[in-house]
């Protein structure tokens, strides 16, 4: 997707909308392609879906792909980041993201950059994200084609004049709470807690099956534990019950039971 932005432009603060604001359209699409490759479309898809999991029950939405418009009344001032994580705003998806409207500058953003979106992620998208107050900026090329190392993480910066982005050494994610490694194609996630990696749809799938097949199975050899102790006291119950009988026949017989030894 392409935009022209000229800086003077931008503004994070929400305004009231004029009756001329109301008959502005603001496009959700512009035709053109989502992804320049699969590849950079699958590391988008996976990064949105693993995120939108690892998020769920926050009170946060990720987006892929769509404009974000950040100057109410300039439906042609709008960025569409790869994919982008904002805190402090209802969950699910949007057609288009208008920051006047949400309240929210997103917090996170990252870009699926390749060799022909180079200068613009680099520089232009760059400038622009600093300048709207998106705390963490990240640049991942899946298919190695120019950055080294492949992904690259910059953290905002609040300076005398305006901000600026500081690179990000240790891959760590100050807003998503998470640590970021490149796994080849696709970025892997992991936990500071405890260093777990999130899994991606088709693992978190291979997973839930596993978990499902394990609960079946703990519910099965439950059901079998429940029935062997069944059994087993039906067949205690049968043996008190024909020693009770053994013992009473004998009464009648005039043996007291208690006067027979082994």
């Amino acid at each position: 997707m392409s935009t022209s932005i000229p800086w003077a432009m931008v503004t994070t603060v929400p305004t009231p909308q004029t009756e001329a604001d109301a008959s502005i359209i603001y496009p959700s699409s512009d035709g053109e392609p989502v992804a320049e490759t699969f590849v950079h479309l699958y590391a988008m898809l996976v990064t949105i879906e693993v995120l939108t999991q690892y998020l769920q029950g926050q009170q946060a939405t990720v987006l892929g792909n769509q404009f974000m418009y950040y100057a109410q009344g300039f439906p042609k001032l709008r960025v569409a980041p790869d994919v982008m994580v904002v805190f402090g705003v209802e969950p699910g998806g949007r057609d288009n993201y208008k920051i006047w409207e949400e309240g929210e500058v997103p917090s996170v953003i990252f870009e699926m950059t390749s060799q022909g979106t180079r200068s613009k992620d680099e520089v232009f998208k760059k400038t622009l994200y600093a300048q709207l107050g998106v705390q963490e900026y990240w640049l991942f090329d899946p298919k190695a084609e120019w950055l080294d190392p492949a992904l690259q993480g910059y953290r905002l910066q609040n300076g005398p004049e305006e901000s600026y982005y500081e690179p990000i050494i240790d891959g760590i994610s100050e807003q998503l709470q998470l640590r970021l490694v490149n796994e080849g194609q696709l970025i892997g996630f992991y936990r500071q807690d405890n260093d777990e990696r999130l899994l991606i749809p088709s693992e978190l799938a291979v997973a839930l099956k596993q978990e499902a097949l394990a609960k079946q199975q703990a519910e099965r050899r439950a059901e079998e534990e429940r029935q062997r102790a069944n059994t087993a006291e039906q067949a205690q119950l049968e043996t008190q019950e024909k020693l009770e009988r053994l013992q009473a026949k004998l009464q009648e017989m005039g043996v007291d039971p208690d006067d027979i030894s082994g």
